[in-house]
C-alpha cells in the first residue's frame, strides 16, 4: 500500500503533538525543583543558565515588572481588556525562547488580570474588582484563552499558573488563617458567588480547554496562596491537568522584612504572632502547618505529585532565615513536592535573593533600579542559599 506524502506529514504531525502533550503532564510525575523570578527586567539568557546550572528544572516566571506598551504587560489595560498587547507577548516569547535554550521549563505566572490589578502596579491598592463583578471573570477568561492560544505550541510552557496569590477572601469577611471549621462555614455561603475560587477557575479553565487541552494548568489557593487556604475547597477541579499550588512564608510576622525594623524582631525559630493569638514556631510546626495542603489532596483524592509549593522564602537577613529554608525544603522533599523557591537573582527586590548573602546590597543594585539599568551586582552561592543549592543538586529520594 502506497502512503501519500501528505498522509504522512500529518500521522507524524498528529504523533508528535501527542507526545508532546504527554511530556507535558510527565514532567509533573516527579518532584520538580526550581525558582520564581519576579524581575523587573525581563531575564536574559545567563540568568537562565544560571538557575539551571544549580541543578533546577523549571522556572516560575511572572511579567508584571516589565515595562509595557500599555498600561499594563500583556493585558494592555486592566480596566478593560481588549486582547493582548503584541509587543508585550513578543517580549514574553522571547524570555520563553531564552528559557527553553537554558533547559527550563516554564510556568507562566501573571501577577494581574482583569480587574485585579498587582497592588505594587495600583498604587498600592488592593484591588478587589475581579471578586465583585463577573464581568471581570468573563474577561479574564478570555484573556487566558488568548494568551494559551498564542502560547500552547513554545516547548518551554509546563503550565499556566492563572493568577498568583488571589485572595477572594480578604474582603469577604473570612479572617486570614481561620479554622478549618469556620472556612468551610465561609464557603457554604459564598459559593456561587463572585468571591467563589473553585468556580472562578473552572471559567478560566473552561477558557483555556478551547484552544488548549493538554498544557498543565496551575492554581494558587486563597488568601494569597496561603498552605490552609485549600481546607474549604469540598473537591478538586473537574480538569485532570491541575497542578495546586500554595505558598509557604508563614510565620509571616517574623519571615517577612517588616520585621527587620522592629526594635526587636521577631526571631525563628520563637514564638511569634500567627492568627489571633501568638505560635511556637520550629520545625515541627511548620511541618504540622505544611501537613494542611497534603491532609486536604488525600481527603479529596489528589495525588502528591499534583501538589506545588510555588512560593517559599524568608528575609535573607533574619537570624533564623537559613534554619527556617531548610525546616522548609525538609518538609517538601520529605512528601516529594515539586517547589520553587522565592526568589531568584530578583533585580528589584533583595530581601529574599540569598546568593546576596545576609549584608547590605551595594549601592549599585540601587543604582541600577532608579536608571532602569540590568543588575550588575555580582551572586555566589552563600552560607544563606546553601538549603536550597543543596536540593537542587541533589534531587529528592525515591
Amino acid at each position: 500500500m502506497t502512503i501519500s506524502r501528505p498522509f504522512c506529514s500529518l500521522l507524524l504531525a498528529c504523533l508528535l503533538g501527542q507526545a508532546q502533550a504527554a511530556d507535558l503532564i510527565d514532567f509533573w510525575n516527579t518532584p520538580q525543583h526550581g525558582g520564581n523570578s519576579f524581575n523587573r527586567l525581563p531575564p536574559d539568557l545567563a540568568y537562565f543558565k544560571a538557575l539551571k546550572a544549580y541543578g533546577a528544572s523549571w522556572v516560575r516566571l511572572s511579567y508584571d515588572k516589565w515595562q509595557p506598551a500599555g498600561r499594563d504587560f500583556l493585558l494592555g489595560n486592566a480596566d478593560r481588556y481588549q486582547g493582548l498587547a503584541a509587543k508585550d507577548l513578543a517580549t514574553l516569547k522571547a524570555a520563553l525562547d531564552r528559557a527553553q535554550a537554558a533547559g527550563l521549563k516554564v510556568v507562566i505566572t501573571p501577577l494581574s488580570l482583569p480587574g485585579a490589578r498587582w497592588k505594587q502596579n495600583n498604587h498600592n491598592q488592593f484591588d478587589d474588582r475581579l471578586w465583585q463583578d463577573k464581568a471581570y471573570w468573563q474577561q479574564s477568561a478570555t484573556f487566558w484563552q488568548d494568551l494559551a492560544a498564542a502560547l500552547k505550541d513554545h516547548p518551554a510552557v509546563a503550565a499556566y499558573n492563572l493568577i498568583n496569590e488571589p485572595a477572594p477572601e480578604k474582603k469577604g469577611d473570612l479572617a486570614e488563617h481561620a479554622d478549618p471549621a469556620s472556612m468551610q462555614r465561609w464557603y457554604a455561603t459564598h459559593q456561587g458567588s463572585t468571591r467563589d475560587l473553585p468556580a472562578f477557575y473552572t471559567e478560566l479553565i473552561r477558557a483555556v480547554r478551547k484552544v488548549d487541552t493538554q498544557t498543565p494548568i496551575m492554581v494558587d489557593a486563597g488568601w494569597y496562596g496561603a498552605a490552609d487556604s485549600f481546607s474549604y475547597w469540598p473537591a478538586p477541579l473537574a480538569d485532570k491537568r491541575v497542578l495546586y499550588s500554595f505558598h509557604m512564608y508563614e510565620p509571616y510576622a517574623a519571615t517577612s522584612a517588616p520585621n527587620l525594623k522592629r526594635a526587636k524582631p521577631y526571631a525563628y525559630p520563637g514564638t511569634v504572632p500567627y492568627g489571633e493569638g501568638k505560635m511556637d514556631w520550629n520545625g515541627q510546626q511548620v511541618a504540622a502547618y505544611l501537613q494542611g495542603p497534603m491532609d486536604w489532596a488525600k481527603r479529596v483524592g489528589i495525588p502528591a505529585n499534583r501538589l506545588v509549593a510555588g512560593e517559599f522564602g524568608c528575609v535573607r537577613q533574619l537570624a533564623g532565615c537559613r534554619q527556617y529554608l531548610d525546616d522548609v525544603l525538609t518538609v517538601l522533599d520529605r512528601h516529594r513536592l515539586h517547589w520553587a523557591f522565592y526568589s531568584f537573582r530578583e533585580d528589584a527586590w533583595d530581601a529574599m535573593d540569598y546568593e546576596l548573602g545576609s549584608g547590605k546590597v551595594s549601592w549599585r543594585y540601587w543604582e541600577a533600579i532608579d536608571k532602569g539599568l540590568p543588575d550588575p551586582v555580582p551572586r555566589k552561592a552563600t552560607s544563606e542559599f546553601e538549603p536550597i543549592r543543596r536540593r537542587l543538586a541533589s534531587p529528592a529520594p525515591a
